[in-house]
């Protein structure tokens, strides 16, 4: 069996940010919405550094302005995700970009995917479930909208609550309010940090927000005792390392630290976080963490095992995805 053949879990994926360009060229075109400035040459997304790439984010996301769209968008992006082996996946998703924080418009939003997601699960194999995230640099007020709409359609499809966007905008400690709410509605907590801020942001994400999970996290390499830190409350990392890279925190796969951390017993997984964006999959995730640290098929169970264990999912879905990987890696 190829790494592209195993069964994978992946818990760090924007839906938005895995939209094929083509996709939303398309989109852009039906609507008449012209947004040409976002792609290169080739048809890719194009974006000189991270900040731009939040603002190329955005302007592929401007297109996206109907449920039906989403419905399409999801749809979209599993087939892409299932033919990389993903049998089950969590992706962020944005009342701030669906029905702009509105309770109404955020469930007929959520309908629309959730449909989507059932029509993958049968066609695809494929299981998906929302992380409802607020975007750091709107602000903590707009994030407490964010955390009610979260909190108001928390269930079987919504399991987690998370924080994306500029790290360098606010302090961890300013959305608090909005974690304690997504966290009394019964979600699961994940928070982005440790990606443009290093250990001291880390630190104080850990002692705000009190997050089970962290997406990306990668920094704490930078200070050894937070490594061990983490280690011993259990922390689970979401590393994206093909985002890293393409993103230039780290100059290639051999020097990115999720190798470091795996081997001080931090409990890491792999994901894309915005997979066409930074021209990746999971499978050439898997592909090159194999060629760069001669991880074999063992390892890898192991960082699903890992993942699944940290999945916002109920029992009864765990253990009929425990038995596909069980099968696959024996």
């Amino acid at each position: 069996m190829t790494l592209r053949q195993h069964p994978k879990i992946e818990l760090h994926l924007h839906l938005e940010g895995a939209a094929p360009p083509a996709f939303i060229r398309g989109l852009s075109q039906e609507k008449k919405i012209d947004i040409s400035g976002i792609f290169d040459e080739r048809g890719h997304y194009a974006y000189r550094d991270f900040w731009h790439f939040l603002k190329v984010y955005e302007a592929a996301t401007s297109v996206l302005v109907t449920p039906m769209d989403y419905h399409r968008l999801t749809l979209a992006v599993l087939e892409q995700s299932a033919e990389n082996g993903v049998i089950y996946g969590e992706t962020f998703l944005s009342p701030d970009f669906c029905g702009g924080r509105d309770l109404g418009a955020w469930r007929e939003y959520l309908h629309a995917i959730e449909e989507a997601a059932a029509i993958a699960r049968i066609q695809m194999g494929i299981t998906l479930r929302g992380i409802v995230t607020p975007i750091r640099h709107f602000g903590p007020d707009k994030a407490r909208e964010v955390a009610v709409c979260a909190a108001e359609t928390a269930g079987a499809f919504v399991t987690g609550f998370g924080i994306a966007g500029d790290e360098k905008v606010c302090e961890p400690a300013d959305f608090a309010w909005s974690f304690d709410c997504a966290r009394e509605a019964g979600l699961g907590i994940t928070a982005h940090a440790g990606e443009w801020r290093g250990p001291d942001h880390i630190r104080a994400t850990l002692k705000a927000l009190n997050p089970t999970r962290m997406g990306h996290g990668v920094r704490a390499i930078e200070d050894l005792a937070l490594v061990d830190e983490l280690a011993e409350r259990g922390t689970v990392l979401e590393v994206c390392p093909g985002s890293n890279i393409a993103l230039g925190i780290y100059p290639d796969w051999r020097k990115h630290p999720i190798g470091q951390l795996f081997d001080r017993g931090v409990k890491v997984t792999v994901s894309t976080d915005d997979p066409p964006f930074f021209h990746t999959s999971l499978t050439r995730e898997w592909d090159r963490l194999a060629d760069a640290f001669d991880w074999d098929a063992g390892v890898f169970a192991t960082l699903n095992r890992t993942a699944l264990d940290a999945a916002f999912c109920d029992r009864d879905t765990k253990e009929t995805l425990a038995k596909t990987l069980e099968a696959a890696h024996g």
